[in-house]
């Protein structure tokens, strides 16, 4: 059966571990969410952690298991599914016998849904009709999805003592490969790009193809940052037979963990884009899966598939949540950022859960920590940051990176090595003190930080599920990395989860700053900052390339800017705050008006 999905909401995924439980957590009230399934480690700790909790028979998958990140994967999503579905049931056997629970539920449903309305009129009718209450839960309630993420480039290849092994045992094929044998009915979300070898290795798997009933157990999502990007991996996805079924929007900076800022391409701009040019998208993917899927001899479908558009980053109210539903024709809306300030639904720990509700603006930054070279989401104060810099101070700079996930260098080994690694470090020390007496000690120390700043996201990024569920922690301490949207500098304390439902549907609000920005307007600022800082910052020869993309780049804000003029003036959304927000735009466009792009001096 085809239910209609509760909410109008979903929890992206968020680091490693801290949506690692969130569908045990909030499945059963029909919240999605998404798991990470890099860390086949954390992975494996949490399904013994689960296990035991539920009373569910437990057999460690060790090492030694042929397959085992695979093996691993999959059992843990098995449980999770099988946990979730029990919560479910027991959930709505809650609701028939307890008129408070169902009151409760109800006051966290989207207003003025059927849903909502139905359930009411139960309560309305006095609460007697129970057996009725019972076949219409059945017939609309189902759980949120359990979906699954996979960053693409984390896709290191993976060895045997010195042989390495085939490409299916690299790190996203075996993740790949765990989700695709789990019994889950659900979705992967791709992230970070294309990989055409990952995208081919989806034709193994049956699941994720339409069945003769033009069903697919197993959906495909592109986190995608523009309309091209989208157009492109989708029609290479469709030559092979394979449908992605949602395009999720993320804002490339005003967003959690890793930041692919665009070209200057804003995100209003950009989902405007997609509405107008939705049915293209369809279009261009039906013809061509059409003509894989016949050439496969595979059940072909007689009517273009369901195409989901979604968005997230940096929605902070409950106005702008209902704004890009209705203004761009949104299927779901991502919270991310927020959520980590709820208990009942992310893995977080108390101590790092305090740090982010006394976090100010400007404890939130864009840092070079990622061993990927990417900007990465960070927040001032964290134990990671404690520890980093005592090896640092004491002459040990580096990790002794346990899990090597991100271990994709491979200028100094074959077998890849991390760029956060001790042995890594400790050859670009060497380097640069051999050229010590070349450079000035400025630059040295400009070039000693670029290499000592970055952080071992695999252990950093987990260690907060193992504390929160007192797991024990092995190894060297690296304290916790987490990765928040700057958008949670406007939510200062612990949040309820049916507290944080209720705001997000504009029956509560949970937000104290009343200057918190716009969500377009906070993402335009961010966009002239990282244009200035771009360009103060570079220390590259000049070429007229880069200054081609600079000067693209501030063409593209300015007809974002213009955009937004055009939308602010005639939406019938933020009405109270519209001179505000016109005034806050004219003060960005002034801003980046001002700066002056390089130009290449002729000799």
């Amino acid at each position: 059966m085809n239910y209609k999905p509760t909410h109008t909401f979903h929890i992206p995924v968020m680091g490693l571990a801290y949506t690692i439980d969130s569908p045990i957590r909030v499945g059963q009230y029909g919240i999605s969410s998404v798991v990470s399934i890099t860390d086949d480690e954390l992975i494996e700790k949490m399904r013994a952690f689960y296990s035991e909790k539920f009373s569910i028979p437990y057999q460690e998958i060790t090492q030694k298991f042929h397959d085992y990140r695979a093996e691993r994967i999959t059992n843990y999503l098995n449980l999770v599914d099988k946990i979730v579905k029990d919560k479910f049931e027991n959930f709505k056997n809650e609701l028939i016998e307890s008129k408070s629970s169902l009151e409760n539920y109800i006051a966290m449903l989207p207003n003025k849904t059927d849903l909502k309305n139905s359930l009411q009129h139960f309560i309305d009718e006095g609460y007697t009709l129970k057996d009725t209450i019972k076949n219409y839960l059945e017939e609309h309630l189902s759980p949120g999805e359990i979906d699954v993420n996979i960053m693409t480039k984390v896709d290191k290849d993976n060895f045997d003592r010195n042989e390495q092994l085939a490409v299916e045992f690299n790190d996203a094929h075996a993740a790949l490969r765990g989700f695709a044998n789990s019994n889950l009915s659900s979705s992967v979300v791709l992230s970070a790009g294309m990989n055409p070898r990952l995208y081919s290795y989806f034709e193994n798997f049956k699941d994720f193809f339409p069945n003769s009933e033009t069903i697919i157990k197993k959906k495909i999502i592109l986190k995608v940052s523009d309309f091209r990007s989208a157009l492109i991996q989708g029609s290479f996805l469709a030559k092979k037979g394979l449908w992605v079924s949602e395009y999720r929007i993320e804002s490339g900076l005003n967003c959690g963990g890793h930041a692919f800022a665009t070209d200057g391409y804003l995100l209003g701009p950009i989902l405007q884009e997609f509405k107008e040019k939705k049915e293209q998208l369809i279009q261009t993917a039906h013809d061509l899966l059409v003509k894989a899927l016949d050439q496969k001899e595979m059940p072909v479908p007689q009517k273009q598939l369901e195409l989901k558009i979604t968005a997230q980053g940096g929605v902070g109210t409950a106005e702008e949540h209902d704004f890009l539903l209705e203004n761009y024709n949104l299927d779901s809306i991502g919270w991310g950022s927020p959520f980590l300030l709820v208990p009942e639904a992310t893995s977080v720990d108390n101590e790092t859960r305090k740090l982010l509700a006394n976090a100010k603006e400007n404890d939130f930054y864009l840092s070079n920590i990622s061993p990927l070279g990417v900007p990465f989401n960070s927040v001032k104060g964290t134990t990671n940051e404690f520890w980093k810099q005592k090896r640092i101070d004491e002459n040990n700079a580096g990790s002794s990176c346990p899990k090597r996930l991100l271990a994709l260098s491979k200028e100094h080994d074959e077998k890849g090595m991390c760029t956060a690694s001790k042995k890594y470090q400790d050859i670009k020390l060497e380097e640069l003190n051999n050229k010590k007496d070349t450079i000035s000690i400025s630059e040295f120390e400009k070039i000693k930080t670029k290499i000592t700043d970055k952080s071992c996201l695999c252990v950093g990024l987990a260690n907060a599920a193992y504390l929160e569920n007192d797991i024990k922690i092995k190894g060297q301490q690296q304290g916790i990395v987490i990765c928040p949207g700057p958008n949670l500098a406007y939510f200062d304390k612990e949040i309820s989860l049916a507290n944080m439902v209720k705001h997000i549907y504009g029956n509560a609000n949970v937000m104290t700053d009343e200057n918190r920005p716009n969500v377009f307007v906070k993402e335009l600022k961010m966009y002239v900052d990282y244009l200035r800082n771009e360009i103060s910052e570079y220390t590259n020869e000049l070429s007229a390339g880069q200054i081609k993309k600079w000067n693209l780049f501030k063409t593209n804000l300015l007809a974002g800017i213009e955009y937004y003029e055009d939308l602010f003036s005639s939406t019938n959304f933020f009405k109270e705050e519209r001179s505000k927000i016109k005034n806050q735009i004219e003060k960005h466009k002034s801003e980046l008006i001002e700066i002056e792009i390089p130009s290449l001096v002729l000799t």
